[in-house]
């Protein structure tokens, strides 16, 4: 009964006129910076933040949410027509998504795309519903021990699915880590590497972190690339795709669901994992696999599923144990802060109209992709005529207003500068910053479950193993690292990494 009530509140705070607009803006920023390719929803969620400080907490995680999942959307739009993934988990699309285009084919793509993206965000919405009050209850059991375990887990499972060396991984979430260390220290009121500087007595930021890196980082590197685009000739027909191709792609539309509602909810996953994945399974599990990669509309279905799924269970961790996912989870994290919200098991029982609310909305904003982008196809073609050296300026002006409206500090946009030159260092290494962006949120509070966990059990190390779910979690965490020691699972990983 309390699943039907909360269901009920969820929706009549997200059929509000204010929240459906701010959900609607959110899906239509989502897609168009989606589509974009060289912005991505991360470094727009971290340029909205300071201006999300006048609105509700409620509508302020509706929009920031609807982005990310809009976002995921919009990258199909650029793979299927300019063979150009708008976002990393995009990319797997491009490989059927643009072929089907050349074909002429690109109004079923991208009605598949459309269609899988909404059945998938429609169960995994319901997933939400059903495992959000059981985790949140075993949550409420958990003391600092059982979370100091399932932060370790997580920075490890962050290592484990990073793309690239295992190595570059974990240094990127160790340097996280230390620089989460940055800063006043609480305890003993002794500053920490702060090097005589006031504006870093707080800390880190890591808004300009996240700016710097993921988005003038990533413009860094793209205005090396070539700004060619080769948007499909031919006219788009066919938006109401036959029953031959709903039927040929609902069963891997469900498979990629199932894929996206499992690796979407894995810490330090990230986005590009479950359409990965779901296209790997749909080419072993096809009775013929020759087509794909020559316009099997399989290899749309399935993946899209699976990268929508994934980018709305990845909610599931952050709104249940206040855990992030994933890199974006954690700038989520940073906005319920900025809002006076901490994160955690209690903010189902002290915010249920915020996180019911928020998950109505994904129902309602995955609707709204449905029906308003597909006529909107002619503009998102437009936009992909736009030159990527027209819009760079534009982007870094407004990374520069919204970093220094956080706190009105010209420090953050030296920081956020400072930021964006090692983000552009470890792109050219092949290091992910996205395990480093989660050490940095996740540090802090390791140190202070740690430290609440030693006063608990007056230094006796071994409380992390006596107490069940503690030494389950760090069963896995042991687990993940002797499989990583196999030369076997080593050997695995990296062709499935490279293909």
């Amino acid at each position: 009964m309390d699943l039907f009530s909360n269901l009920a509140l969820g929706l009549s705070t997200a059929l509000q006129f204010n929240n459906l607009l701010f959900c609607l803006a959110g899906v239509i920023i989502g897609t168009a910076i989606g589509v974009l390719p060289g912005i991505g929803p991360i470094p727009t969620v971290a340029l909205l933040l300071p201006f999300t400080f006048g609105l509700e907490p409620t509508s302020a995680f509706i929009l920031l949410a609807g982005i990310f999942y809009g976002a995921q959307y919009g990258g199909s739009t650029t793979a299927i027509l300019v063979n150009v993934p708008g976002e990393t988990s995009a990319t797997v699309t491009c490989l059927d998504g643009y072929q089907m285009a050349r074909q002429g084919r690109a109004g079923p793509a991208l009605a598949i795309a459309a269609i899988s993206s909404f059945y998938a965000g429609t169960i995994a919405t319901i997933v939400m519903c059903l495992l959000s009050l059981p985790l949140s209850a075993l949550a409420l059991k958990f003391t600092a021990v059982e979370y100091f375990s399932l932060l370790v887990l997580g920075l490890l499972a962050a290592v484990v699915l990073a793309h690239g060396s295992v190595m570059k991984a974990l240094s990127m979430v160790l340097l996280g880590l230390l620089l989460g260390l940055v800063g006043i220290d609480v305890s003993s009121g002794a500053p920490r590497m702060t090097f005589g500087i006031a504006d870093l007595s707080d800390g880190l930021d890591f808004v300009p972190v996240a700016m710097g890196m993921f988005g003038l980082g990533e413009i860094m590197a793209n205005l090396e690339r070539s700004d060619e685009r080769r948007v499909v000739s031919q006219k788009i027909r066919d938006l109401i795709p036959s029953w031959t191709d709903l039927k040929a792609a609902f069963p891997a539309m469900t498979r990629g669901t199932a894929i996206g509602c499992i690796l979407g909810v894995l810490p330090g996953g990230g986005a590009a994992l479950p359409p990965f994945t779901a296209y790997a399974i749909e080419k072993k599990v096809a009775r013929d696999a020759s087509q794909f990669g020559k316009g099997d509309i399989r290899g749309v279905a399935g993946p899209e599923a699976a990268n929508n799924a994934g980018a709305q269970t990845s909610f599931i961790p952050l709104l249940t144990l206040g855990i992030p996912a994933n890199a974006l989870m954690a700038l989520m994290i940073g906005a319920l802060m900025m809002h006076g919200i901490q994160p955690g098991p209690q903010i189902m029982t002290e915010q249920p109209q915020l996180v019911w609310g928020v998950i109505a909305s994904m129902w309602t904003g995955n609707l709204m992709l449905l029906v308003i982008n597909l006529p909107l196809i002619g503009i998102w073609v437009s936009m992909l005529k736009v030159p990527y050296r027209l819009m760079f300026p534009a982007i870094a002006l407004l990374c520069c207003v919204g970093t220094y409206a956080i706190a009105n500090s010209v420090f953050n946009i030296w920081l956020m500068l400072g930021s964006a030159v090692i983000g552009y260092f470890f792109i050219k290494v092949g290091a992910e910053p996205a395990p480093l962006l989660l050490g940095l949120v996740l540090g802090p509070q390791l140190e202070e479950n740690f430290r609440r966990a030693m006063l608990l059990s007056d230094g006796d190390f071994a409380v992390f193993v006596q107490r069940p779910i503690s030494a389950v979690l760090l069963g896995v965490a042991a687990l993940l690292i002797l499989l990583l020691m196999s030369p076997t699972v080593f050997r695995k990983r990296k062709e499935a990494l490279a293909e």
